[in-house]
């Protein structure tokens, strides 16, 4: 599972053609899903799937469209980007094996609960621990989002007159 999606991640950054991308990043939010339903998060995995599959990378997929360049592929990068990039990389895995290394994964707290029931009273909760504030926050920025593109799709067709 982690393949694929590692994979997928990699093809999505690499690949030249903008729509393959999409896909790419597509194949790789449905992978992290298929991890969730694998650590028995259906609710978490159903989240991912309709926010992220079903919502972020429509909207991506709609926007390459609207700004008509779908087909076309994106320039090479330079030698020197691709350097800095990954070497970038590099340090981020050895600043993370440093950090597991260093602190592990032992937990002393008991497992959470995962039940649909308190992770929906926790959303629309409003006290401390509650998590309605950030709901809101991404549902206007969604909004923000759609907003945009709907911006873009109407100076396209005011500059095509």
């Amino acid at each position: 599972m982690s393949a694929f999606i590692l994979g997928a991640g990699v093809l999505a950054v690499t690949t030249r053609k903008i729509f393959r991308s999409a896909i790419y990043l597509l194949g790789s939010l449905v992978g992290i899903s298929g991890l969730y339903f694998w650590l028995e998060l259906e609710f978490i995995a159903a989240i991912q799937i309709i926010v992220y599959v079903g919502g972020i990378v429509v909207l991506i997929i709609f926007s390459i469209f609207l700004t008509q360049s779908s087909g076309k592929e994106m320039p090479k990068t330079n030698i020197r980007r691709s350097i800095a990039s990954l070497l970038s990389v590099i340090l981020g895995f050895a600043l993370s094996f440093m950090l597991i290394d260093e602190y592990g994964f032992e937990s002393t707290h008991p497992p959470f609960d995962n039940s649909v029931e308190r992770i929906g009273t926790m959303m629309l909760h409003t006290g401390a621990g509650g998590y309605i504030l950030p709901f809101e926050v991404i549902s206007i920025l969604l909004l923000a989002a759609m907003i945009g593109c709907i911006v873009i799709a109407l100076k396209s067709t005011t500059e095509q007159q």
